[in-house]
Parts: structure tokens; sequence; C-alpha cells
């Protein structure tokens, strides 16, 4: 086969002095990925050849790959190729090595606690894949705190050339990190412990595949944030309230993608000893858990900021008579600022509050006090002003907890609409504040209405935009990409500190392992400098998230995304709502909505279906992708939006059969007279339309309730399996009814009109 005299390497590559290039796969396509990184190193220590068309040699590859129907992902210029989420600051691709043999990782001496437990992480991750960590593997990863010659050489291969490279620049010093190719693996350095923290996530990135046949992708990295808080605020209020197992799988995965908040948002569901009756039992977060999250989340450097709501949302708890006197209106929402007891309940959470999550922060809430003026204050409202009034409680609250030394969150949503007097706050309550902007759409105009008020006042504020998984059967990714994005770039630009992308559970049916593409890309929008790549995002998260190297999980997520879209373009103009997934397509509303719906109703199914099929190419392709409930989740999702449109299918099929069926039933003509028959078994017998409803809940019921209890407390989840229980009862109910009107024409050859029967008419003929 070679006529060249060339120089053999791993029993593999045959390097050839004309620029030629030849492989023999002696070994396994492992020994060729191992010969690429050879090749394609920077430290390649081979002199007696000279490698110059390498376009010839991956060419060769290509084929070779081809030929034997293994995928290949071929690198680029640039951190896109990498599948980093969030992308670095700065990245170089460099070698691919083979961790055939396992990886070695080194902590120079004396290696701090805080990163054993960073390495003791990463070692969890890799065993997780099957990778083996030992000490004769001949890829190396090597982690040194700033301040020794060897870091200092590593930071300055990793910057730039033609930059200053003495020391860490003050932007990275916080939780910046350095990354360069060393030998067969990379050295890592940070002046920080969170700063070796990100720098061994993102190693744990650079990680593709699993066992023997894992490959690390090394490169040159620089990273660093562009907000100083990014963070998730999470609803434990509406409904579901996490294991705390669960939520410490949350706090492990937004630390691995780099965020460093997590906000608990409490109505009625954190435990105070001293106001018992707002927790419900079996929905309580106790204060003994809440402190071990706390610990544990501190090792991942993520910041507990507890949200319990001192205004506005404490309808669980104003429904208890013992309270009634402090809402605004009757078994309301809004506490009435003029009863002095209103301040003490908020003086007695928040003191409670403070004993147990130590953090500099405690988030107030303060949203949406629509009642206010509207009861008790009216008088104060109407003679002041509902800002005076609103921004004069809030301060009364500020003044009243100033010695427990915490910075006090807000939402910005009421005190937005009076920027004056914003601006005329006293200077102590805008030190002691955060004013946290929130919007949860797209805005053509821009976001900058709501920042601006607080930031052109000299406060600090942050940006929350929303994963929008509220209310849906499965999150509308569309509003989340674009909302996110902007809002959190124009908040960057505008001056705003943080970002806390935000997940609600109005109806309490929502899962929060559907929300993952949402919480990651927040995460993205908050490391990144300016505005995220969308694109970038949507093909790196299938690889990144659940080690999907088929591309058919991203390709999954935007089927998802143009259901919704079809939904919001039509003339109903509602995408995925659970509103349209409930109701009962019988009834005068779901007739309603199907005459708007009926146009698009296969399209909407097609893009459904796509993405359940996609989900399990991805699953056969890789029997062990990761986040498999997450997986799970997106099924069940796009399982539930394929039934929203097979309901009004079906419905206007049983109603098309069934006015034929009485059409016919006077006919003397034996054809007609089976047609009726027929007619009636189609809508109800073994596999007729009304089983098909009813099979089709009854499976999404079972789903849910497995999906549901794999991150959830029993809590709550009765209120969600009725709603199902419900429906497929109602189905059943139907089935009964039709099966008596079968019975009735087998009697007496009559059966009854479709309105004694409930069905709807017909829909009109469709004219081609």
């Amino acid at each position: 086969m070679v006529t060249n005299p060339c120089e053999y390497r791993n029993n593999l590559l045959i390097f050839c002095p004309k620029n030629e290039v030849f492989i023999t796969l002696k070994q396994s396509f492992v020994a060729f990925f191992r010969a690429l990184a050879i090749l394609d190193s920077p430290h390649n220590s081979i002199k007696s050849f000279t490698v110059i068309n390498m376009q010839s040699f991956r060419l060769i590859a290509l084929l070779l790959v081809s030929f034997a129907s293994i995928s290949v992902v071929a690198q680029s210029s640039g951190a896109q190729s990498l599948n980093l989420i969030p992308i670095p600051r700065e990245a170089r691709p460099a070698a691919i090595q083979p961790l055939t043999n396992g990886v070695q990782i080194n902590c120079s001496a004396p290696c701090p606690t805080e990163d054993l437990f960073a390495i003791d992480d990463l070692k969890s991750y890799l065993a997780s894949q099957d990778i083996q960590v030992n000490s004769t593997s001949p890829v190396n990863i090597l982690i040194t705190r700033y301040g020794s010659s060897i870091s200092k050489s590593i930071y300055a291969d990793a910057s730039p050339k033609g930059t200053a490279t003495s020391d860490f620049s003050p932007e990275m010093k916080s939780e910046g990190y350095a990354i360069v190719p060393d030998g067969k693996g990379l050295a890592i350095t940070a002046v920080s412990d969170v700063g070796i923290f990100y720098a061994l996530q993102t190693v744990k990135q650079l990680v593709i595949g699993t066992g023997t046949n894992a490959l690390f992708h090394t490169a040159t990295i620089r990273d660093w944030p562009a907000m100083k808080y990014r963070g998730l605020d999470d609803d434990l209020s509406r409904g579901p309230v996490p294991t705390l197992e669960f939520q410490k799988k949350q706090i492990r995965t937004i630390a691995a993608y780099k965020l460093n908040i997590y906000s608990p948002y409490f109505e009625h569901t954190m435990q105070y000893t001293g106001h018992p009756l707002m927790a419900p039992p079996g929905g309580t977060i106790t204060q003994d858990q809440a402190r071990e999250l706390v610990a544990y989340a501190t090792k991942y450097h993520v910041t507990i900021i507890p949200e319990q709501e001192a205004f506005g949302h404490l309808h669980y708890l104003l429904n208890w008579e013992q309270y009634t006197p402090l809402a605004e209106t009757p078994h309301g929402h809004v506490l009435a600022p003029a009863q002095p007891d209103a301040q003490n309940l908020t003086h007695d959470m928040f003191v409670e509050l403070a004993s147990v999550f130590p953090g500099p922060f405690l988030h107030l809430g303060a949203d949406e006090t629509a009642e206010l003026g509207k009861g008790q204050t009216k008088p104060q409202v109407d003679a002041q002003g509902l800002g005076a009034v609103y921004l004069g409680f809030m301060q009364r609250i500020v003044a009243d907890l100033k010695p427990l030394n915490r910075k006090l969150l807000f939402w910005g949503d009421i005190a937005m609409h009076d920027p004056d007097l914003v601006k005329q706050l006293p200077a102590d309550f805008k030190q002691a504040t955060i004013a946290v902007a929130w919007e949860y759409n797209p805005q053509p105009k821009g976001f900058a209405r709501f920042i601006t008020p607080f930031t052109n006042a000299g406060m600090e504020t942050w940006v929350a935009p929303g994963v929008n998984n509220w209310s849906r059967v499965y999150p509308n990714y569309n509003n989340m990409f674009s909302n996110v994005q902007q809002f959190t770039a124009q908040g960057q630009r505008l001056g705003a500190t943080g970002q806390l992308n935000t997940v609600w559970n109005d109806d309490g049916e929502a899962l929060f392992n559907a929300n993952w593409y949402g919480v990651l890309f927040g995460a993205e929008a908050a490391w990144h400098k300016g505005d995220a790549s969308i694109p970038q995002f949507q093909a790196s998260y299938g690889a990144n998230f659940h080690g999907d190297l088929t591309g058919a999980i991203n390709q999954a997520q935007q089927e998802m995304m143009t259901a919704h879209q079809i939904l919001k373009d039509s003339p109903l103009k509602v995408d995925g709502s659970d509103l349209v997934f409930w109701v009962d397509p019988w009834s005068p509303d779901g007739q309603r909505q199907a005459v708007m719906l009926r146009p698009i109703l296969s399209e909407v199914r097609l893009h459904a279906e796509r993405a359940i099929t996609l989900v399990a190419q991805a699953r056969h392709a890789n029997p062990n992708l990761r986040e498999a409930d997450a997986l799970d989740a997106l099924e069940l999702g796009a399982r539930r939006m394929d039934l929203l449109g097979l309901k009004f299918q079906i419905t206007d099929e049983i109603a098309t059969s069934y006015a034929n069926a009485y059409a016919l039933q006077s006919s003397k003509r034996i054809e007609d007279r089976e047609d009726v028959g027929r007619s009636l078994g189609d809508i109800n017998a073994v596999n007729g339309k009304l089983q098909d409803l009813r099979n089709n809940y009854s499976l999404l019921r079972d789903l849910y309730e497995a999906a549901w209890l794999k991150s959830y407390r029993p809590y709550f989840l009765r209120n969600n399996l009725e709603r199902y229980d419900l429906t497929i009862q109602m189905w059943l109910q139907r089935i009964d009814r039709v099966r008596s009107a079968q019975r009735q024409w087998a009697s007496t050859q009559t059966i009854p009109s479709a309105t004694e029967l409930g069905i709807p008419p017909p829909p009109p003929p469709v004219i081609h």
C-alpha cells in the first residue's frame, strides 16, 4: 500500500514526506482519532516530516469514517465548534484526544479544599459517563491557582497575542479562568475557587461520548461573565413543590452552566414557626430542609435568595379568618398598608427567613398589587396616588428590615410607572434595595421602559425574563428566546448587574423538567456579553445537555416551537395553551375554538408527532442519553400537543358520522341501514373514536403522574390528576350514551338526535 518511506505512529498513521498521508486501520477507529489528535496538536514533536495538506488528511478521514458509517463532527474555528454553553468569551479549538485509557487529574500543591471539591465534582461526572480517572492515562488535566510561574504561563498562553499577560485582568479575577492545551490534556488556572469550579464545568462539556469511546476536545480558552449575578427564580407556590433531592439537582445543574443564584418563590409554602397556618401539610419547605439546601448550594457557588411575597400574592394566607383584617379586600391577595399588623407580618416572616438563609440578599416580591386602593386603602390612594402609597409601604418595610443587613430585592412592575417618585426615594432606600425589572414576552420596541425608571434613579437593577412555561402543554420557546436574549442584552447595555430568569407554574400543571431548554439559554444570555446567539445555542443544546450527537433533540425542540407558532398564528391567536388542551370540543366554547383551529390542526399534529419520533430516534441512536427525565417531559409535551389537535379532529368526524347515520335511519335501502350501524360502530366500538379519546387521556394521565413524581412531592398532584380523571369520565359517559343509541337502533331502528346525545353539528364541508 505504501511506496514512499514513511514514519508510523501508534501502528496507525503513516506520515510521508511529500505531503501525502495514508491511514491503515490496524487497530480501531478510536486509534484513528488518537492519530488525528497527534497531527493537530500544537505540541506535536514529530520533526521528520512536513504536513502541509491538512485538508487532504481530513478528506481521507471523512471518507474512511463515512465508509464505516460513523458520524464525525468536524472542528471549525472559534468557540462555536465546541458546543459549549455558555459560549466562552474567547476560545480556540485544539486537538481532540481519545480517552481510551481515561484521564488523570492533578492539582498543584497545596490544592485548596474548594478546588478539591470541584475536582471531585468533575470525577463524579466522568464516572457517570463511564470514563476512568487514573494516574497512568496519557491525557492529563492540570489545575493550578494563579500565582505560580506555571499558572502565569498558562494565562499568557491563553491570552490573545499582543495583549497584556502579566496578570489576570480585573474583570476576570472573581469568576474568570484560563485553559490551554498541555501535551495531550489541558492546563487550567484561575484566581478564585469559583473560577476553578467554572473552568472544570467547561472541561465537562469538552468531553464527548462515554466510556472508552469518549473524546476530549481540548481548546485554548479565556472566559469570564458579562453579568455579576446570574440566576433562576423558581415558583414553589402555584402547585408543584419540588423534593429536596430535585432541588439539589437543580443547584448542580444551574451551577454547571455558571448560574450563581437560585431564588425559590414563596407565597405560602415556606415554614414559619410564628405563622404556622400559611404552610400546607405536605407542601412546605421546612427550615431544616432550607438550611440543608443552603449548605449544599454553597459548595456549588450558588447563593440562595428566598423570595417571600411581602405585599401582594398572599391570597392563601389571607384566606384564613385570622388574617382577614390585613387584606385590602376580603379574602383577597394584597396586604392593606394602613394595617399595622400587615407590616408586623412582613417583619416576622423575613426575620425567620434571614435566620435560615444567611446569604446577602432577601427578595420582597411586592409585584402585581392590583387590588391596592380598591378596599381598605382607597382613601389614601385617592388622596396621595397609587405610586405614593405603594412606595410608602415599601419604604416602611425596608426601614423595618434594616437591622437584618441584607440587600432587599423587589419586583419593579408597580414602581416603574412612577419614575419621578422613584428618583425622589431617599438614598438609604436606594442603597438597601435592588429593583428587578420583569417582562416575559418579546417587546418589538425594546425593554428600556422596564429598566430605566430604576437605572436613571441610580438604583441597582436586575432584569427578569421568563421561560414561558406557564399554563402551556409545553413551554413556548419562541417567546422565551426573543424575551431572554433581548431583555438581558439591553439590561447589560443599560447597566443592569444581574439577570433572574423566571419559571412560573400559574395553573399548577407545569413540569420543571420541561424547562431546561429555557433555563440554559438564560444562563447563556447572562454570561454572554451582548446578544447571545440563538442559532448557536439551538445547535449546541442536544449534544451538550443530553449527549445527543444526531441533532434529533435539537430538531425536536424546534418542532415544538413550530407547533406553538402555528397555533399562535391561527385566528384563535393562542399557542399550546392548557386552556385549549382541556376545553371540551363538544361544548359551545370548544366549537367556537374549532372553527378557528380546523385549518391548522393537521399541521400542528405533524410537528408534534415529528418531535416524538425524533426523541425516539435519538434514544435509539444512544440509549445512554443524559437527562432522560427532561426527554420524557419533552415527549409528554409533544403528546399533549398532538392530543390537543386530535380531539377537535375526532369531534368533527364523530359529528359527521352521526349526522350521516341520523339522516339514513328512515331509508328503506338495506345498504343505507347497514351504513347506520357502521357509522355508529365507527363512533363507538372496540376501536371507536370515543375510545380513542378515552385511551389518549388515560395514557397521558399515567405519563403525567410519573413525570410529576420524578421531581415534585405528591402535594397538589391530585388537583391535576382529577382533571384527567374528570375528562376520562366525560368520554366514558359519552361512550355509554352512544352505546344506548346503538341498542335503540338494534331494537327500534331509530336513533336519538345528535342534540339529545350532546354531539355538536358537523363542520361545514371543505370547499377546494
